[in-house]
């Protein structure tokens, strides 16, 4: 069986996250930590569909990772679905194959049990449906007596839902040629040809039957979403093959005597953990990273070569690379590699009247589910002293922002903001003579 992972996705919504499947939890690209779950399940044949913007990437990391993958190019995007698995037409041949979406995260048992499903051969496919309780803007499973799937029914609109099940793309094909002939017969003017071939297929006598699951499922589509894998991976820590340095080992962090750990946490190498500092897990620290004199660090995963400065608190956070901090506090926040922030700067992460957080995605404010959620940055982004985010703002790529203002709207990539302060000047009356401060008074 081949393994077609669908990794093309130009995470519009994520914006400014360039590209989800490189956001690195434990050390690793999330693609990375998607193809070793199914690695685990005993999978072992992949193929990842790129596009143009990460395909340079995609290779680089083939080259070095096992389970190893082949990477082919998907060169309209805009085919979505249907045309990431038309460009692996090559490599899938006439195999049974299992079409995953990268951005679709589920536990291990997931693919377990459609593999375990696929040995009954009284069907052709094989989907996975997840219960939800709340409305989710995606697909759904029609399903009559037996599990049998007579259709999907794309965004149908809350209280519209033919079932309370979410189609996730962990789909196995019996036939990977079948599926790619009838993506290229049907036409459809929506992004829905990958639906619209399996709904053909079914009118055709195709049998497909959905595989209930009940696990974790985390669609990769907002910026929060960000923090709620980091929550994840930190509960899976213990499973993932990540290896701490060796005692004897020139990179074995070094953890001065006067500073706490608490809970799990995992320190990479070469990292530094100064007097005073605490760290409360579950949290990951990157290699090369220092965290400084009474710095606290919580439940956050930070990435290399970070300096957590003097004073500074992170709390429930996730940092990229290189970013460097000082007496700042930053609280349920994306950050993204190579960000500065100077003395005194914090993000606000809670409303005054404590609701739910407001983001703007793709020019809508859209809920965040979340009472707690901070900023958002792109990469190359440089903060003054004493600047002050407030709750769900977001800072593009290669942008700088000034000292001592409060940023209350989103800021685009590639900007330079800053504010501007009327000084008033007037004499201090409290060191003049009286003679002169009653001359100086009818003057003012």
């Amino acid at each position: 069986m081949k393994v077609v992972v669908l990794a093309a996705g130009r995470s519009q919504r994520l914006k400014p996250i360039e590209d989800k499947n490189f956001l690195e939890f434990l050390g690793k690209p999330l693609i990375q930590l998607q193809i070793e779950q199914m690695a685990a399940a005993g999978l072992n044949d992949f193929i990842v569909v790129g596009g143009a913007h990460n395909l340079g990437k995609l290779r680089a990391l083939a080259k070095i990772m096992k389970p190893a993958f082949r990477v082919v190019e998907q060169k309209n995007l805009d085919e979505g679905m249907a045309g990431a698995v038309m460009s692996a037409e090559r490599l899938i041949g006439k195999d049974s194959i299992l079409v995953v979406s990268a951005n679709d995260v589920v536990d291990v048992e997931a693919y377990r049990a459609v593999l375990a499903a696929s040995r009954d051969r009284k069907f052709d496919a094989f989907l996975i449906g997840k219960k939800v309780r709340e409305y989710f803007p995606g697909g759904y499973l029609k399903v009559r007596a037996g599990g049998v799937i007579t259709g999907i029914v794309e965004k149908p609109g809350k209280g519209n839902e033919p079932s309370k099940l979410v189609n996730l793309v962990v789909h196995f094909h019996r036939s990977g040629d079948m599926l790619v002939k009838a993506l290229k017969a049907v036409k459809t003017s929506r992004d829905d040809r990958y639906e619209v071939a399996l709904d053909s297929l079914m009118k055709a006598g195709i049998k497909m039957k959905v595989v209930p699951y009940e696990g974790f499922w985390q669609a990769v589509k907002y910026p929060w979403h960000v923090l709620d894998l980091m929550d994840y991976f930190f509960k899976k820590m213990v499973e993932y093959p990540i290896s701490r340095p060796p005692k004897n080992d020139e990179g074995k962090p070094q953890v001065a005597k006067s500073a706490k750990l608490h809970g799990d946490v995992f320190l990479a190498r070469g990292v530094r953990v100064l007097d005073n500092a605490v760290i409360v897990g579950p949290a990951y620290i990157g290699a090369n990273t220092v965290v400084a004199t009474n710095a606290l660090v919580r439940g956050s995963n930070i990435g290399a070569n970070c300096v957590i400065g003097f004073g500074t608190e992170v709390a429930r956070s996730y940092l990229g690379h290189d970013v460097w901090t000082h007496t700042n506090y930053i609280g349920d926040s994306v950050l993204g590699n190579d960000v500065s922030f100077g003395s005194g700067t914090v993000t606000g992460n809670l409303r005054l009247d404590e609701r739910n957080i407001t983001v703007t995605v793709q020019d809508v404010k859209t809920d965040s589910g979340r009472s707690k959620f901070g900023l958002l940055t792109g990469d190359h982004v440089r903060c003054g002293i004493n600047t002050s985010f407030m709750p769900g703002i977001k800072i593009g790529n290669n942008s700088f922002v000034g000292a001592g203002i409060t940023v209350a709207q989103d800021i685009p990539d590639d900007t330079f903001v800053y504010g501007k302060t009327e000084l008033i000047m007037k004499p201090n009356l409290a060191v003049i003579d009286s003679n002169q401060r009653e001359t100086m008074k009818k003057k003012l």
